[in-house]
């Protein structure tokens, strides 16, 4: 699978900070929060081979 778009990153760090109440001055933890979890999403997936890591 491809690396998550910066759209994705962005929409998941929003969800994350909402879930969180929505803390002020911490954009920047949430959006690395939501890539690594998004990151690791795909490393977890059923749909991963040796061919297409």
């Amino acid at each position: 699978m491809a690396e998550p778009t910066e759209e994705e990153i962005r929409t998941y760090a929003h969800q994350l900070w909402e879930k969180a109440g929505r803390p002020e001055g911490r954009d920047k933890e949430f959006w690395d929060l939501a890539e690594q979890e998004l990151r690791n999403q795909d490393k977890a997936s059923p749909l991963r081979t040796p061919d297409n890591l």
